[in-house]
């Protein structure tokens, strides 16, 4: 223990004083945590002994996600959002399905050992798009406001809203007895997800926001116990709405949104801390990912599991978005610039175990895919970023018909 704890701790303190001049680079923080995984890990010099299940990962990764998920809501920008509503709306109404659909049809021309519902479940994994991952696009004032906020929304909700897609595929692929008729499932499940998430995100935030209001006006909230709050709430969002039967994701990223509208001038010193905090669970996260899944994933491969990896990363992502966005007036450079970051990670992380441990017949497969698909989408969206935000913003720059009103 005390081994993998000063491995941590040291990389943590090296990587806490190379951050901004990394992030000044090609190379992004997720790729160096996965890769420093990897190499210390159990398949590489063996420094790192990791005794993690698939479970414990799971754990983290939610956690992860769900204080990611509401830091970022809270620093969106409604303003530009009121604005541009429709790209969310296209994206997580046409772009989602649109994805999902074409995955199956992929799934079934590449996978002879899958079935059909086992092949749906393995699109539906890797259609959400991941906040952690996509955090260097939609804070880089280079992209412009309308696409980050567009892309902020969408990997906020898509998640969510990919949780009762998942568990009605995986209750007919596992044959559980339903009362209900597909479709009625179907519907009970979204509306049960999207309904009680919303309602505790709301609630738990709002409430919060009104005792941290209360407590700083009368000097109550010292320096100590400033850091806190924030990932409290969203600690709080994510468990209480996974208990009650709802989506924790959605609680989150409603009550991030509803808190960054109502901290006013308190927002940025409560969120600091919590960003840190998600910054540093997410390393660790990625570590872990790294250290214990990539050899697996490596000694698994098949051609079809890497041809499908690359198709969900292009074009079973980037052509539904293209259409999806058909109505808006964007250049197609920023069509495809929306649909290729559409990075996948902590979400699909999480709907990959779950599905592991439903044991299926297909299992294996299922899993090195989700999991070759997104060490794929480390290396090349994390290369990616910084590069095609700078030649988005040139391309801005020198106007066009979408240039208006930024």
């Amino acid at each position: 223990m005390y081994e993998n704890l000063a491995i941590l701790a040291i990389f943590v303190l090296l990587y806490s004083v190379l951050s901004g001049g990394l992030e000044r680079t090609p190379v992004n923080g997720a790729l160096v945590f996965t890769a420093f995984g990897f190499v210390f890990g159990p398949d590489g010099i063996n420094w790192l002994k990791v005794d993690l299940d698939a479970e414990g990962l799971r754990t983290l990764a939610e956690l992860t996600l769900a204080l990611v998920l509401f830091a970022d809501a809270s620093n969106a920008d409604l303003g530009v959002l009121r604005q541009n509503v429709r790209i969310p709306r296209l994206l997580l109404l046409v772009g989602l399905p649109l994805t999902i659909a074409m995955g199956i049809g992929a799934g079934v021309l590449l996978f002879d050992e899958l079935t059909l519902l086992e092949i749906a479940l393995l699109a539906t994994m890797l259609a959400p798009t991941d906040a952690a991952l996509g955090k260097a696009v939609v804070t880089n004032p280079a992209v412009p406001a309308r696409i980050r906020e567009g892309l902020n929304f969408e990997s906020g909700l898509n998640d969510g809203i990919c949780v009762p897609v998942l568990f009605l595929f995986l209750a007919l692929a596992t044959g559980i007895e339903v009362e209900h008729s597909k479709p009625a499932l179907a519907l009970t499940l979204l509306a049960e997800e999207i309904g009680i998430g919303m309602a505790v995100g709301v609630t738990v935030t709002f409430l919060a926001s009104r005792a941290l209001r209360f407590s700083i006006r009368r000097g109550w909230l010292n320096e100590t116990w400033r850091q806190l709050p924030i990932a409290a709430m969203a600690m709080s969002c994510f468990a209480l709405a996974q208990w009650l039967g709802g989506s924790g994701f959605i609680a989150c990223f409603v009550g991030g949104v509803l808190f960054g509208w109502l901290a006013g001038e308190h927002k940025h010193h409560l969120l600091v801390s919590a960003e840190s905090t998600g910054d540093t669970l997410a390393l660790v996260t990625w570590v872990l990912f790294g250290a214990a899944a990539l050899a697996t994933t490596f000694a698994n491969l098949t051609w079809p599991i890497v041809i499908y990896a690359v198709l969900s990363l292009t074009v079973i992502r980037m052509l539904p978005v293209y259409l999806a966005l058909t109505p808006m007036d964007l250049r197609p450079g920023e069509k495809l610039f929306v649909g290729w970051f559409g990075p996948r990670g902590l979400a699909s992380i999480v709907f990959a175990v779950i599905v592991l441990n439903e044991k299926l017949p297909g299992g294996s497969t299922l899993t090195t895919t989700v999991a070759l698909t997104i060490v794929l989408s480390v290396v090349f969206h994390g290369l990616t970023a910084n590069p095609l935000a700078s030649r988005l913003a040139s391309a801005d720059a020198s106007g066009g018909p979408s240039g208006a009103g930024r």
